[in-house]
């Protein structure tokens, strides 16, 4: 297949879904702006008073990065899942499936739309965090990189889910019970070394973690964990991710009757 053709195939499911994320941004857009905004005036002003400084930053400042960070965790992954899922329960999946774009193409363009949407919320909430607390970046290059690729991360993860998805319950398992927790449990609201040992060593195990804080030292210059191990971790579970979605769509899983 020429390369112009993939180019096409490409730009059409990104285009599709950069619509559809447009067309319902009171769906996609302002549900996390909002939400962020309650945590900013809850946990940042309300209980950050009482908490005061942490990491050398006032905690309205500390938690600011956790809250980007999660806005686009759980909208690149929402947006990946509940597209491709609708996708195949409204069975027009199979005009891809038949079409002679490879799967990586297609599976490139649907984490492109993810990403877009993971990188509009990051954009807003930082907005809305600018009205809480100033921010001076301190690593513009790490603080992009991290984001974009924690997106792509968790829009192959969405991409998983949907896949074995055969009913709309299935697409909120993942997200209720395993993605809220391990984000929550990342240092989205405090650092690590505050915990007993026995729970700092069980954190270290949770990959959210690297990306909170990579993330919020590209932000404020500090970090829980080494930046190295960041960018090794994110790419490893990105590698593997994109191999298991790969391994999926070429063997039909979940697609084919």
């Amino acid at each position: 297949m020429s390369s112009s053709l993939i180019w096409v195939g490409y730009k059409t499911i990104v285009r599709k879904e950069i619509t559809r994320i447009l067309r319902i941004w009171g769906q996609t857009i302002v549900p996390p702006a909002i939400t962020m905004t309650l945590y900013f005036i809850i946990f940042g002003e309300l209980i950050g008073r009482r908490i005061g400084e942490m990491g050398g930053f006032t905690y309205m400042q500390y938690i600011v990065p956790g809250l980007v960070i999660m806005s686009v965790i759980t909208n690149s992954y929402g947006n990946m899942v509940s597209s491709f899922f609708g996708a195949k329960f409204g069975k027009h999946i199979e005009e891809l499936l038949i079409s002679p774009l490879p799967n990586w193409v297609i599976l490139t363009g649907y984490v492109t739309g993810a990403l877009a949407r993971g990188l509009m919320v990051g954009t807003v909430v930082m907005g809305v965090s600018l009205f809480f607390t100033p921010i001076e970046v301190q690593h513009p290059l790490v603080m992009f990189t991290v984001l974009l690729l924690t997106a792509i991360v968790f829009a192959l993860a969405g991409m998983v889910n949907a896949i074995f998805a055969q009913k709309f319950d299935d697409i909120a398992i993942i997200p209720t019970f395993v993605l809220a927790p391990l984000t929550y449990l990342g240092g989205v609201f405090y650092s690590i070394a505050l915990l007993p040992v026995f729970w700092q060593n069980v954190s270290v195990a949770n990959p959210i973690l690297y990306m909170v804080n990579g993330f919020r030292y590209g932000m404020l210059g500090v970090s829980d964990v080494s930046l190295v191990k960041t960018y090794v971790v994110i790419v490893i579970a990105g590698a593997v991710l994109f191999s298991w979605c790969m391994f999926l769509l070429n063997r039909g899983t979940g697609l084919r009757t």
